[in-house]
């Protein structure tokens, strides 16, 4: 009992994590306007900074952990096959977990490895970071708008919505 509590904390708190950055970035920067060459070209400048200042690598970790403490709790449950299957009563937490597997992916696979190239972590040409600039603004906005349908789901699940039975 006391693993499972522990589980469902922490998939919570992590998703609150790593799902509200998505929302604050939304918030903080609702018209996204595009990187200037010398946004990129100079370290120094106030705009660079501020984007440095913004990647935070505790909300890629967040979406690690809030997966992994939920597929845990599935496991734990027995209800892991029956999510993956979408079988009955268990297809909106199955829902809701291919869409959180997806946006884990697109955070590790699509954001983090452009976002990089933006920060001057990994070498690229000054085009190429624009270029990436606008693939991390695009990639941010997807995993805020898969959160809508991925929270419904959840509740569904918890509170015997959608296809309970």
């Amino acid at each position: 009992m006391t693993i499972d509590l522990l589980l469902r904390w922490t998939h919570f708190i992590a998703g609150i994590i790593w799902v509200g950055h998505n929302y604050s970035s939304v918030i903080q920067r609702p018209s996204w306007r595009p990187l200037l060459r010398s946004d990129l070209s100079d370290d120094q400048s106030p705009r660079f900074q501020a984007l440095l200042n913004r990647e935070h690598g505790i909300f890629r970790w967040a979406s690690v952990i809030a997966w992994s403490a939920g597929i845990l709790m599935l496991w734990r449950r027995g209800w892991l096959p029956g999510a993956l299957s979408l079988h009955a009563g268990l297809a909106p937490i199955g829902i809701g977990m291919y869409l959180g597997t997806l946006m884990m992916a697109n955070v590790w696979l699509v954001l983090w490895p452009h976002q990089q190239k933006v920060l001057g972590l990994k070498p690229a040409t000054l085009d190429e970071r624009l270029r990436c600039a606008r693939i991390t603004h695009l990639s941010s906005r997807t995993n805020t708008m898969l959160s809508i349908p991925l929270l419904l789901f959840m509740a569904a699940s918890a509170h015997g919505g959608i296809a309970a039975g």
